[in-house]
């Protein structure tokens, strides 16, 4: 037949946390007491209300007086006037503050959306569109469906023309923000090696038909040596940096080229240009060959006739001289030509040298190269090929030996694949830069979100663990708990201490001075910050805070397997060193702050059980007959002196710390008890028994 006393005051309080460990939100003030005291004058099944909170109650409740002076003197002293709720028929029949949801007034409750949409705000949306005066043409959407909506609204908020009008410029697609340039530019490319290994299989491609078409000179085999070795040499530096056979100082020039994209765009660009340069020189140079040298004309002719018997339609005509006339007839023809253009040499449409054709697929071949370097930014690109194919233009347009009257139309049909081609590239080459840049934006914000997520969970984990011990917050934080399971654990040789302030009530007065207390508080939680401080020392990682209520510091040791030591009872004696130390710290605020608060500190050790209480707030603590001894120890003990019971003596005294009797104690609850002071700290050498 479990009752209750209830105790209700009106009045003004100051709220917050005090101490540095186990934060528990807290009030204090004169009326705060009061309440208190209401509730122990009061009488069990009833409430005890003053005449403050009647006032504000109204009409609300029947009451009848309640006589709280005769049953607590200080109710009596303050001459508190004091009711008591009337039970029966007592609910008041208009509530105004309990209207339905939707009925026009009141408070609403957002029971269709559920929890964690409420939390982040969603819950509050039907109340502003009543404001609005929308609320009533509105139909309610279900949890899901407004989900949806909000990852709709997060998608186009996140769109890619948004993000890249916002972060980066419109044809250079740099970032409007240096400082984002900049990381941008230090990014690693996962892809570089990739790119140069490309590049090096393209230069080997080119080399290939340049050996097969061209005359087998020896600046051709110079050019394609100079330009295997650069290419190779290039590799080998980019992809030093994971090789465990290479000199530390390639390593180290391979790792500053994948940490620093301009230095990756300076070789890339040489590369291409170099690529371009030595495939150019031997074409040109054995297209004047063939004009100084005719007679050797002769190979040379027919290995390019045969060649393009199998690769062109655009020289059929050279294929019918030579599949209707014999060899001679065609080199004597072809001499007379020489002859007749000495100066163009070989401009006669029956006999046109490929070389234009074969240009134009190696330009090409150096503009898939260039669209290759995917780290070379659009500006770069659009440069490479705009000089490439001016280059182009310029050898084809200045050497009239190249084409034939005839095939004047090949020459337009040539610049417009050309210009084509260049064109696709650069619109290629922005779309993926601005992807590059917009994908490294995204990953720059989920970085942020990361850390500043890791940055809240390692503060919600910090500040979890000064509500609750460090265990008990794993418990709760692991993923296979049951929600619903109650956590408590048994321990079986806890050392419980209470220390408490008795005059620190006395010191607690509301004046306009002192800030109506707060500066009172503020003492409070510098001496409760120094108590918290000194469990931080290593020698008392065994100890527990459990909490502080007003001036009453609770603590304890031993409440889990790592921290009991059953065998030299390690956790018992640090306890009683840190009930040493409390007093000490608090002898020397009162030296500093000018004060004489005295400390009262009891011990008690035995079973309890330990557990989290309250669906809102929860708090841990532990409840046993030990823990309501150790309280005992604390409110029947003398002024600065640490009472323990016998039990903690025996622990104490085989470890030699110093104790005295007390005596006979009448301990409410529990009759009369042989109790112990404390006197300091251990000698390591144990003391003759105390004598009652």
């Amino acid at each position: 037949n479990v009752n209750m006393r209830v105790g209700i005051h009106t009045g003004r309080v100051h709220c917050g946390v005090l101490g540095l460990r186990k934060w528990q939100f807290d009030v204090w003030s004169n009326d705060v007491t009061l309440a208190n005291y209401m509730e122990s004058g009061g009488i069990p099944g009833r409430i005890h209300i003053t005449k403050e909170t009647l006032r504000y109650l109204d009409t609300a409740y029947k009451v009848e007086p309640g006589h709280g002076g005769d049953r607590n003197s200080y109710l009596r002293d303050h001459n508190i006037e004091t009711y008591l709720i009337v039970p029966e028929d007592t609910f008041r029949t208009n509530q105004q503050s309990m209207k339905k949801p939707g009925s026009g007034g009141g408070f609403t409750m957002n029971g269709s959306v559920a929890k964690e949409l409420r939390v982040m705000g969603h819950g509050s949306q039907a109340a502003k569109h009543n404001k609005l005066g929308f609320g009533e043409s509105m139909e309610e959407k279900d949890a899901e469906d407004e989900v949806n909506d909000y990852l709709m609204r997060a998608i186009d908020a996140r769109s890619i023309d948004r993000l890249r009008a916002e972060h980066c410029h419109s044809f250079l697609l740099r970032f409007r923000k240096p400082d984002i340039e900049d990381k941008y530019m230090k990014e690693r490319d996962r892809m570089l090696k990739t790119y140069f290994i490309a590049s090096l299989f393209i230069y080997l491609a080119i080399a290939v038909v340049q050996l097969l078409v061209l005359p087998h000179t020896v600046l051709l085999f110079v050019c394609f040596l100079v330009g295997l070795v650069y290419v190779a040499v290039v590799n080998m530096v980019v992809l030093a940096e994971t090789s465990k056979k290479l000199l530390l100082s390639l390593k180290d020039l391979s790792r500053l080229v994948h940490e620093n994209r301009s230095l990756a765009q300076l070789l890339a660009t040489s590369v291409i240009f170099s690529t371009f340069l030595l495939t150019v020189i031997p074409m040109v140079a054995s297209n004047a060959w063939l004009c100084k040298e005719p007679s050797d004309f002769k190979e040379t002719l027919m290995f390019n006739s045969s060649w393009n018997s199998s690769s062109s339609s655009n020289f059929s005509r050279a294929l019918m001289i030579q599949s209707n006339s014999s060899f001679e007839e065609v080199v004597t023809e072809e001499n007379d030509t020489v002859s007749r253009h000495a100066d163009h040499c070989f401009t006669d449409q029956n006999y046109v040298l490929p070389y234009p054709d074969y240009i134009l697929l190696y330009v090409l071949l150096i503009m898939i190269m260039t669209a290759v370097y995917q780290v070379l930014i659009s500006l770069i690109k659009l440069v490479i090929l705009v000089i490439v194919s001016a280059v182009y233009l310029i050898l084809y347009l200045t050497a009239p030996f190249y084409i034939s009257q005839a095939d004047t139309w090949q020459l337009y049909l040539m610049v417009v694949i050309l210009v084509g081609f260049m064109l696709a590239l650069v619109i290629h080459s922005q779309q993926t830069e601005a992807t590059y840049r917009l994908d490294f934006v995204w990953k720059l914000q989920a970085t942020e979100e990361k850390e500043d997520m890791q940055h809240l969970q390692a503060y919600n984990r910090k500040l979890l663990a000064n509500i609750l011990p460090e265990h008990v917050a794993e418990h709760f934080l692991s993923s296979d708990k049951n929600s619903d399971e109650l956590y408590h654990e048994q321990c079986d040789h806890v050392c419980i201490m209470f220390a408490s302030i008795p005059n620190f009530s006395e010191f607690y007065i509301e004046l306009e001075g002192n800030n109506e207390g707060v500066e009172c508080l503020r003492l409070l939680n510098e001496i409760i910050a120094d108590f918290d401080e000194i469990l931080s020392e290593p020698k008392f990682s065994s100890i527990e805070k459990i909490k502080s209520t007003g001036a009453t510091y609770m603590a304890a040791s031993g409440l889990t397997k790592a921290t009991c030591d059953m065998k030299d009872l390690q956790h018992v004696t640090a306890m009683a060193d840190y009930a040493l130390r409390i007093r000490e710290q608090l002898k020397y605020v009162n030296e500093h702050s000018f004060n004489n608060f005295r400390i009262r500190i009891g011990i008690n050790i035995g079973p309890v059980v330990a557990g989290v209480i309250g669906a809102r707030k929860p708090q841990y603590d532990i409840w046993g007959n030990a823990v309501n001894v150790a309280s005992r120890m604390d409110s029947t003990g003398a002024l600065d002196s640490i009472q323990v019971t016998q039990e903690v003596y025996q622990v104490l005294h085989s470890k030699g710390y110093p104790l005295t009797c007390r005596g006979a104690v009448e301990v409410k609850g529990k009759g009369t008890m042989v109790t112990y002071f404390l006197n300091g700290y251990s000698d390591s050498t144990p003391p003759s028994d105390a004598v009652c």
